[in-house]
């Protein structure tokens, strides 16, 4: 029996164990969750300290290095998540709609959980406690596969909410980690048809990419973000150059922050000078330009092809400079990953038509993208953000963890 298959066989028990449990005691166990990880973070921290260790042994960016990065602050968000999942309405056994038919069959239909959901994710070890309490408040049981370079932290992490689970009454693989980080067992978890029910990886461009084309496992396909800011003709130049700033530099290794920047051409020879100047101030950035922003700004790079379609998750922006509002769409819709883009315009019809056009899970408005998360949107802890179409789109929250179902109810009535 392979790694997957045994981990596979114990999901499955998990989640049938798990239908029947309701939305209190389900409250009940994420707030001692939240509590047993503070209690338990000097633990953690040590083994997030191994993960770091490593990491810089291979020569990993600062920029990647906060990614990986646990403090006592961000194992209290993490419980403060936890908290926040439970004041959240629970949309198990929410009904849908219900009708009886004119055979007089009463029809109603229902949400239910998935069942077993696989994640497969890169670096940030907060992943494993945002994604268990999204399943478990939806009574799903999920395997969690984080990358290598936060084995250690995840481990940590995963034992304190096992443990929680084993203290509450509850069967401990509800939440499971795959420790085997080797590129074969992943690929095991992405066509475990007959265990998992959703995967959910999460993470870059390569990662995204190898699920696609490997799983037979339905997919979600979350998270790459090439995102654009356009700064229109109109637009307040103090406030792009505020929004502009914050979006790249506020932290660049997430993804949706800022990777892209298009400018109006009546705009860029009084703008770019003024955003090269000011960001500099905050975080100097590479910015990689086309041939009419270069000479708008003097320590800029020529930008190659590649720049402008490339998630740098780092202080690296592309700039392109557009003639109109539709050439801003039009060079927008060609490179986005579809996941975030904005327009700082002081043009209402310019606002609605880049809204209406650009096809992106979130498009806005003289705002910076990285509002682009569950807990601004009001969902609670999110355990992705979508760019496909089907099933979910933009931040998931406890609704996109579920599926539905019909429950008929008759007597006696046959079909002619």
């Amino acid at each position: 029996m392979t790694v997957i298959e045994a981990l596979g066989q114990k999901a499955k028990q998990a989640s049938r164990d798990l239908l029947d449990l309701g939305t209190a005691e389900k409250n009940r166990v994420l707030l001692q969750t939240a509590a047993a990880l503070i209690r338990d973070s000097e633990g953690i921290l040590a083994e997030n300290a191994k993960d770091l260790a490593k990491a810089k042994e291979h020569g990993i960016s600062s920029v990647m290095e906060d990614r990986l990065r646990l403090t006592d602050q961000r194992i209290g968000a993490m419980a403060e998540g936890l908290r926040q999942v439970t004041d959240l309405q629970d949309p198990i056994g929410q009904v849908i709609q219900g009708f009886t038919n004119l055979d007089g069959l009463k029809i109603v239909q229902k949400r239910v959980p998935m069942g077993v959901i696989g994640m497969i994710f890169e670096s940030r070890p907060n992943v494993s406690v945002d994604a268990f309490s999204l399943a478990f408040k939806t009574n799903n049981a999920i395997i969690l596969r984080g990358g290598r370079d936060a084995i250690n932290s995840n481990k940590a992490l995963v034992q304190v909410l096992r443990q929680t689970l084993v203290d509450a009454g509850h069967n401990p693989d509800v939440v499971q980690l795959v420790e085997d980080t080797s590129h074969a067992v992943a690929e095991d978890l992405m066509q475990a048809t007959d265990y998992v029910d959703l995967l959910i990886p999460r993470g870059g461009v390569r990662l995204i990419q190898t699920v696609k084309a490997k799983a037979k496992v339905p997919v979600i396909e979350t998270g790459v973000g090439n995102v654009h800011i356009y700064v229109d003709k109109t637009a307040d130049l103090e406030m792009a150059t505020k929004i502009v700033i914050n979006a790249k530099t506020q932290r660049p290794s997430v993804c949706n922050a800022a990777e892209s920047l298009v400018v109006h051409q009546d705009v860029a020879v009084e703008f770019l000078p003024k955003l090269a100047a000011a960001i500099k101030e905050v975080h100097p950035v590479q910015f990689r330009a086309d041939d009419r922003a270069l000479p708008l700004m003097p320590e800029a790079l020529p930008a190659s092809s590649e720049d402008f379609a490339t998630e740098f998750l780092d202080y690296i922006m592309s700039v392109k400079v557009v003639d109109s509002l539709q050439g801003a769409i039009d060079w927008i819709n060609t490179y986005t990953t579809h996941h975030s883009e904005s327009i700082i315009t002081q043009d209402i019809t310019a606002a609605e038509a880049f809204q209406d056009q650009v096809d992106a899970a979130a498009v806005y408005v003289n705002a910076s993208t990285r509002f682009t998360d569950g807990f601004v949107f009001g969902l609670g802890a999110e355990i992705g953000i979508s760019t496909q179409k089907i099933h979910a789109r933009g931040p998931m929250g406890l609704e996109a963890l579920t599926s539905t179902k019909f429950y008929i109810n008759g007597q006696g009535q046959i079909r002619g």
